[in-house]
C-alpha cells in the first residue's frame, strides 16, 4: 500500500513537471509572437510619412526605399540645371538670380562656362537686343553602372527676338556625385565636369 502511494506521488510530480514544461513553452510562443509583431508594426509605422497640408488637412504618404528614385531623382536634377542655367530673359537681375541658383547643383566647371559667357558680352547681348532665351530638355540619358555616374543630355534651345525665332540644338555631358541634401539642392547631387559638346543652329523662323 505505501509503494502505491510513492508510485502515485511520482506520477503526480511527473505530470506536475510535463504541466510546467508545457506552460513554459506557451509563454515562450506567445513572448516570441509579440516581440516579433512588434517589430513588424515598429518597421510599418518607419515607412510612414505624415504631412501637414497648410497646417489643417494631415495626409498620409507611404516613403519608398531611396535607390529606387535615385534615378529618377538624378534626371530631375540635371534637367533642372539646364533649364535654369540656359533659360534666360532679358533682365539682369532674373539672369543672376537664374545663374545663382543653377551654380548651386554644380561645381566650378559651369562657373567657368558663366564666366566665359560674361567676358564674350553673351548676356548683355540678351538684355540689349530684348531676346528671351528658353530651354526645352529632350531626355537626359544616365549610365548608373559606374561611379561618378555618367549624364548626357539632349535640349533644344529657343532664341526669341521680335523678328525671329532661332532654334538650336544642345548636347552637353556631366558627371554626377552624390552630396548632401540642401534646400538649394533638394536631390543631393552635384555635376562636375559639366562640357557643352554641341550648340548649333537648326532653323530661324519669322515671327
Amino acid at each position: 500500500m505505501e509503494f502505491k502511494s510513492l508510485t502515485t506521488i511520482e506520477g503526480s510530480f511527473r505530470r506536475i513537471r510535463l504541466m510546467l514544461i508545457a506552460f513554459v513553452c506557451c509563454c515562450t510562443l506567445i513572448t516570441g509572437y509579440a516581440l516579433w509583431n512588434s517589430y513588424r508594426f515598429a518597421e510599418a509605422q518607419r515607412q510612414k510619412i505624415y504631412v501637414l497640408d497648410g497646417g489643417k488637412s494631415l495626409m498620409l504618404a507611404l516613403s519608398q526605399d531611396l535607390s529606387q528614385n535615385r534615378p529618377a531623382e538624378a534626371r530631375e536634377h540635371v534637367r533642372r540645371f539646364h533649364e535654369l542655367f540656359f533659360s534666360l530673359s532679358p533682365q539682369k537681375d532674373a539672369i543672376e538670380h537664374n545663374i545663382g541658383r543653377a551654380l548651386q547643383l554644380a561645381d566650378k566647371s559651369a562657373y567657368n562656362y558663366y564666366v566665359d559667357f560674361s567676358e564674350k558680352g553673351y548676356y548683355n547681348r540678351l538684355i540689349s537686343g530684348n531676346i528671351n532665351q528658353v530651354l526645352q530638355v529632350d531626355s537626359v540619358v544616365c549610365d548608373f553602372t559606374g561611379y561618378p555616374y555618367r549624364m548626357k543630355t539632349y535640349a533644344r534651345q529657343l532664341i526669341i527676338r521680335e523678328s525671329n525665332v532661332t532654334e538650336r540644338s544642345l548636347v552637353t555631358g556631366c558627371d554626377l556625385q552624390n552630396t548632401v541634401r540642401s534646400d538649394d539642392n533638394p536631390n543631393g547631387f552635384i555635376i562636375e565636369h559639366f562640357t557643352i559638346l554641341e550648340n548649333k543652329d537648326i532653323r530661324s523662323t519669322e515671327r
